[in-house]
């Protein structure tokens, strides 16, 4: 079914790049993760995130049975709350006379995607329209893509959940714990194919927000892999970040590393597998995504981690295992335990959550790998990507494919 469409009748007759009102355009419109809007108000990006009104989300505006939040977009500078309050209202009303007949419309759509479906209720193969999701800010934009939707690791912290869920349950699906369900995008290779040849050479992030790309379902599907192919075969290079949780990546750890700026991450929040075991149970251990690491630099690949959240464990040990493995390293900071609160309750976790322990915990790695000579970044890409259209390009001799590899 063709979410995204829907959405779009909610503004109806205002398309792609007219105005909904006097300097205020609609760019854009994805549901990712979760259904979003996207502005431009007085040339600053702004998102409005549409929901549905029973959930009780915060929001700034409501229709009868949606509500509309707003936040800022691919901008450092925060939305002024009369701007993003006047952008929601002016949305919810045009929304108003639309919403039963879209609702409907995605309530019909949906149950005939059902019927139509492979697989089953939590494995469901499906077909899109668009895989690239515009990203970034003007100075560094980046295009992501995600080979599936829903995460069989299911991490309980994971932030994707509650928004995920809610687009599942406006397609009316029955509801499902985080980390039992999934959709396979199995057109996905070619729809990217197709995208690859007509939108700029931005850097490509497979960014496991929405989903994990080596999750137990590739090994079957092997979507991600045929996304990679689409990518190495592409008339433009472009630079390409490939991040998991999983060991499976050492399967295309040459793949990766024929694609010219290919990159190959792991997330990696402690170097305890005893504090990853309890937190992320389904994920590869600690010793499995350093060897990970170990194959892709082997195989050519850059190499780089992503530290978020931040988790219990030794943080010199932890900055000499990425030292001896990566480039670069990305951290951040736990945004919400979401269903995870159980998972901090215990003596030896509580104080992870607590903002100030993280922020101080990023300071201290980041300070540990600077001394060990690692660049540490806190954006979405790594500097050198940041306004480089192609990625850089290596000088040295590509690994060499086999046959049908």
């Amino acid at each position: 079914m063709d979410l995204r469409s829907r959405i779009l009748e909610l503004l109806s007759p205002t398309c792609i790049g007219d105005e909904l009102m006097p300097g205020v355009r609609l760019l854009d419109a994805s549901t990712e993760l979760g259904l979003r809007l996207t502005f431009s108000v007085g040339g600053a990006a702004i998102h409005v995130e549409v929901s549905l009104r029973d959930e009780g989300r915060a929001a700034a505006a409501h229709s009868e049975r949606l509500a509309f939040a707003y936040r800022a977009g691919p901008s450092a500078a925060p939305v002024a709350p009369r701007v993003g309050l006047a952008l929601c209202r002016a949305v919810a009303a045009r929304a108003a006379s639309r919403e039963h007949a879209v609702l409907e419309g995605v309530r019909l759509d949906a149950a005939a995607a059902r019927s139509s479906l492979e697989g089953t209720a939590r494995v469901r193969e499906v077909t899109i329209a668009r895989l690239l999701e515009p990203a970034g800010t003007p100075a560094a934009p980046y295009f992501t893509l995600s080979p599936y939707v829903g995460c069989l690791i299911g991490c309980r912290f994971c932030y994707a959940q509650t928004r995920v869920g809610s687009v599942r349950r406006l397609e009316g699906l029955p509801p499902a714990p985080w980390g039992s369900y999934v959709d396979v995008r199995v057109n996905a290779p070619e729809i990217l194919a197709q995208e690859l040849e007509s939108l700029p050479p931005y850097p490509l992030k497979f960014c496991p927000i929405v989903s994990d790309p080596y999750h137990a379902v590739e090994r079957r599907f092997e979507v991600t892999r045929g996304c990679l192919l689409a990518i190495r075969d592409a008339a433009r290079p472009r630079a390409t970040l490939v991040l998991t949780r999983a060991k499976l990546i050492e399967r295309d750890a040459a793949l990766i590393a024929s694609i010219p700026a290919g990159y190959g991450g792991v997330s990696i929040p402690t170097v305890d597998d005893d504090v990853r075991r309890h937190f992320e149970a389904r994920g590869a251990s600690i010793a499995e995504r350093l060897g990970a690491l170990d194959t892709l630099r082997d195989a050519g690949a850059r190499t780089f981690a992503i530290v978020q959240p931040l988790l219990p464990g030794d943080v010199l040990q932890l900055a000499d295992a990425l030292a001896a493995r990566v480039e670069s390293v990305r951290i951040d900071t736990l945004h919400s335990v979401e269903n995870a609160a159980e998972d901090f309750t215990a003596p030896a976790y509580a104080e992870a959550s607590d903002p100030g322990w993280q922020a101080d915990r990023a300071l201290a790695l980041a300070d540990a790998l600077r001394q060990r000579g690692v660049a540490v970044w806190t954006g979405e890409l790594p500097d050198e990507l940041v306004g480089v259209a192609e990625g850089p390009r290596r000088t040295d001799a590509r690994p060499t494919l086999e046959p049908g590899s």
